[in-house]
């Protein structure tokens, strides 16, 4: 069975996780609890992750922004029948255009239904994603963490996380993915609440202000 986080239980493991990593621990201490980072299982969620891929969440949160102005609501059929001008008019790349359109296609044929993934676990969630054109394992991460509230996922492929860990952890700037994920699995089961603490810390850190210990 797959481990998922709530709302209710936030808070307690954001505590399990600093009694036995100090590191999380001080940005709790210093910045607070993260926040319960969460999103519908909607076609609109995966066009707003398709949309942050690689780019800054703000420029994300326009495009999404244009896209929600243009068809009122953002369903797989409405975001069909615009142009692929219409699409770039709301500062979608040609690229990611054709991922949205491909995305879209896709829930209407019934190859990918969203409703049956909050029942699989994370590698049959993962696979059913991936094999979608412009999903990958990033995107993946980000939906089962923020959508399906999957508690053990760490996002190797995301810079802030990966940052932030360097950063609190006082890692060289040349640690592989493969010695990050070794480090992550001292936060097992609960891998994605740790990242959000990160994700907190990278957020609200300055970057010259030092953790209180």
């Amino acid at each position: 069975m797959t481990n998922k986080f709530i709302r209710d239980n936030y808070h307690t493991i954001c505590d399990q996780l600093g009694s036995i990593d100090a590191d999380l621990a001080a940005i709790i201490k210093t910045y607070g609890y993260p926040p319960f980072w969460s999103r519908p299982n909607t076609f609109e969620t995966l066009v707003h992750i398709i949309l942050e891929q690689q780019v800054s969440l703000a420029s994300a949160l326009s495009a999404l922004n244009k896209l929600r102005e243009r068809v009122q609501q953002l369903t797989p059929a409405r975001l069909l029948l615009l142009t692929d001008e219409e699409m770039k008019a709301c500062y979608c790349s040609r690229q990611k255009t054709s991922y949205i359109k491909y995305l879209a296609e896709a829930l209407l044929s019934g190859q990918l239904n969203l409703a049956e993934l909050e029942e699989m676990p994370d590698d049959q969630v993962r696979a059913k994603l991936v094999a979608l054109k412009g999903i990958g394992n990033w995107t993946a991460d980000v939906y089962l963490m923020f959508v399906l509230q999957h508690s053990d996922i760490f996002p190797v492929g995301d810079l802030a996380a990966v940052n932030a860990m360097k950063r609190v952890k006082h890692l060289p700037a040349g640690t592989t993915k493969e010695q990050l994920m070794k480090i992550a699995t001292q936060w097992q089961p609960n891998k994605t609440i740790a990242t959000m603490i990160l994700w907190h810390y990278y957020l609200s850190a300055p970057k010259s202000k030092d953790l209180i210990i």
